[in-house]
């Protein structure tokens, strides 16, 4: 797993794609890139509407940099033999801002509990494997007012610190907003403030 200041997820411009079969039982899994949970709303009500007629369409998603918030859900398979896996996949892969949905057609015969899970979880693994991850930084703001004189010093703290600029107003009374990596937000704004008594 990446470090605090950055997280895992997926690249979204593709959506990953799995497939798993057992007892003429078809899983299709799809995982996407979401940012939000009405993003991945959405993402589940699509395939409810594409795969119509499929028996169930379980999903899981984690959002946010910790993967702080996260969902899991069997749609009417026995409790924790869908969404859990699929879950599971994405917290063994480290992944967050990501949903798997995975879509199964019942072949006749009853896979048991233990074959669910293992239908779920390899179908998920499938979608993942299919798919590139992608590294985001987490970052930290930090506006700045400042007079004009004192221009040189900031934007030398900025280039010092390779802190983005978000915004910036520079007048008679000057203002800047910049982004750093989280972890380095309070040693940006000790170095600004540190310029006022300079």
């Amino acid at each position: 797993m990446a470090g605090r200041d950055n997280y895992l997820t997926v690249s979204s411009q593709t959506v990953g794609k799995g497939y798993y079969s057992e007892k003429r039982s078809k899983f299709l899994a799809f995982c996407c890139h979401v940012e939000t949970a009405t993003e991945a709303d959405e993402v589940v009500k699509s395939y409810r509407r594409e795969f119509h007629d499929a028996r169930h369409v379980c999903y899981a998603y984690r959002l946010g940099p910790e993967g702080e918030t996260f969902r899991a859900n069997d749609d009417g398979e026995p409790s924790g033999t869908a969404g859990k896996p699929i879950l599971g996949q994405l917290v063994s892969h480290g992944l967050s801002d990501v949903i798997v949905v995975v879509v199964r057609y019942y072949g006749g015969i009853n896979l048991g509990t233990g074959g669910l899970i293992v239908a779920y979880r390899t179908a998920a693994s499938e979608a993942l494997a299919d798919i590139s991850t992608v590294t985001k930084t987490v970052e930290g703001q930090v506006t700045f007012d400042f007079t004009y004189p004192m221009m040189n010093g900031v934007m030398r703290v900025v280039k010092e610190m390779q802190a983005r600029i978000v915004d910036r107003r520079f007048e008679t009374d000057c203002s800047i907003t910049l982004a750093v990596p989280k972890s380095r937000t309070e040693e940006l704004r000790r170095r600004l403030a540190e310029l006022s008594f300079s």
